[in-house]
């Protein structure tokens, strides 16, 4: 298809919808046209959002104003992930959005971190993280510095709901045009097999040269009408069905999403200002409906405000995420539980890749190829990511946590153990969104210690050794008692009393 694209033409609204029309109307609105169907009587799956860093660029782009978007989606400060009961059940660990410690001379500071233990050394290393020290202590600010040992990297909880209402108003201000309505099929070019058309269940016909698929898991054109394909990974990663619920939010609002792990799946808690959100992952193999809803409903910690809400999904990916003239962006492209908070950055980085390949004179086979490439890896490093929490366990309570320890898991991540398992190495994965930083806190906290370091971390005698990383723990921990609470921060930065507060 070499004729020149004059019209996207975006099916389904909610969160991945109104991402992709307010970055592509932002970048593209002197170029084409952009058009959104949607319709009220769809609901949406997101109940409540917690996000990595990258969600900062995209606002910023777009030019939100920082206050107002924590204002207007009742969002509260993300800084890390705490995992409680994953290695074994009583034990806890963070993975934080910093980087431990500082990289001193070619090693990285874990080799200096681990032969200081080989010598007695009786710290952590989240002891040289200052997210996670901001997390104990439940305080949060920003610093003006450059200085890389005062870097706090953060993301957003917020409530999904009210992000796509706030990004629907400013697409509908910038241009977009919103079309209300049930799209009945689509109309398939009898030559090309190209998506031609919207066909309404109102008769009405929508035309489009481009269309991006946000309709969640029906994938209603790249598998309704293109029938493109999806590669399961449910033997990996065997939950299949999750509950969602709203309760009551605490009086302390957390800086950090909670990760709990029970019998046969997880548990997540989202602080939001006005309530929290909360949900149980778990594998229906391994734990019947009943049981699911008593493991959830028995644990939160705050009143429940609803019904648990249902939702079943498949974890993989589909196979083509573009096919012909249409890109699958969200729940269409594939499902990976939200265990480590990806759901938005992988919307994210699908429209950002869109526009790096955007096929301004006309479709491309090379740039649908490279597009389909990048994705892919995308979905592979971050499922590789996953399924190390399940894998590395020392659970012993349940055939599920028995069968995932056991499991055959992908090359591409047992190369990785293996090389931290013998040296305390990492490598980074090109289109890898996790960073080394990541994947050490996930593996140490898993139990994963590794058995040598780098001989380059030999530089300093012992004495020096320990005096560099007594100065980097001070350092850390030097601005906590500056800094306000999280509760304080948002008060003053939002200008917003939180109403309806609750003791957890």
């Amino acid at each position: 298809m070499n004729k020149p694209i004059k019209k996207i033409v975006i099916a389904g609204g909610g969160t991945a919808g109104w991402m992709s029309a307010a970055l592509l109307t932002k970048v593209l609105k002197q170029r084409v046209d952009i058009e959104l169907v949607e319709s009220e009587e769809i609901g949406i799956i997101g109940v409540g959002e917690a996000t990595i860093p990258p969600i900062q660029t995209f606002n910023s782009v777009l030019g939100v104003d920082e206050a107002e978007f924590l204002r207007e989606t009742k969002a509260t400060i993300k800084m890390a992930i705490r995992f409680d009961n994953w290695k074994q059940q009583g034990h806890s660990y963070y993975h934080t959005f910093g980087a431990p410690g500082a990289t001193i001379g070619f090693s990285a500071f874990q080799h200096h971190w681990l032969r200081a233990r080989q010598q007695g050394l009786n710290t952590t290393i989240w002891d040289y993280d200052l997210n996670y020290l901001c997390c104990e202590a439940g305080v949060f600010g920003k610093f003006d510095g450059k200085d890389p040992m005062y870097q706090m990297p953060y993301a957003y909880h917020f409530d999904s709901a009210l992000y796509g209402r706030y990004l629907r108003k400013r697409s509908e201000q910038a241009g977009v045009v919103r079309t209300e309505g049930k799209i009945r099929a689509a109309h398939l070019n009898p030559d090309t097999g190209f998506v031609q058309s919207l066909l309404m269940e109102d008769g009405r016909e929508i035309h489009g040269d481009l269309f991006v698929d946000c309709s969640g898991m029906r994938g209603l054109l790249i598998q309704g009408a293109l029938h493109t394909g999806y590669e399961d990974w449910n033997h990996w990663l065997p939950c299949d069905r999750a509950l969602a619920v709203p309760s009551e939010r605490f009086e302390k609002t957390l800086p950090y999403t909670r990760s709990i792990a029970h019998k046969a799946g997880w548990q997540w808690r989202i602080p939001l200002t006005h309530r929290n959100g909360n949900g149980l992952v778990y594998s229906s193999q391994y734990l019947s409906d009943d049981e699911a809803t008593n493991t959830l409903l028995n644990n939160l910690d705050s009143a429940a405000l609803a019904d648990p809400k249902p939702i079943k999904f498949r974890t993989g990916r589909t196979l083509q995420q573009w096919n012909k003239n249409v890109i699958a962006v969200g729940l269409s492209s594939g499902f990976l539980e939200p265990l480590e908070s990806t759901s938005i950055h992988l919307i994210q980085s699908a429209v950002v890749r869109l526009l790096k390949n955007f096929p301004n004179r006309g479709i491309s086979q090379a740039q649908v190829d490279e597009y389909n490439r990048e994705s892919k890896l995308e979905y592979e490093t971050v499922r590789d990511f996953i399924i190390l929490h399940y894998h590395a366990n020392e659970r012993d309570d349940s055939d599920f946590w028995r069968n995932l320890r056991t499991m055959d898991i992908p090359d591409r991540l047992a190369h990785k153990l293996a090389l931290f398992r013998e040296t305390g190495t990492l490598f980074n994965d090109h289109g890898d969104i996790f960073l080394d930083s990541s994947w050490l806190q996930v593996m140490l906290g898993q139990g994963i210690m590794p058995r040598d370091y780098h001989p380059s971390a030999d530089i300093l005698d012992a004495a020096q050794l320990q005096s560099m990383l007594a100065r980097i723990a001070a350092a850390k921990r030097q601005p906590l008692t500056q800094l306000p609470t999280h509760d304080a921060f948002l008060q003053h930065y939002t200008g917003v009393v939180s109403a309806g507060v609750h003791r957890g």
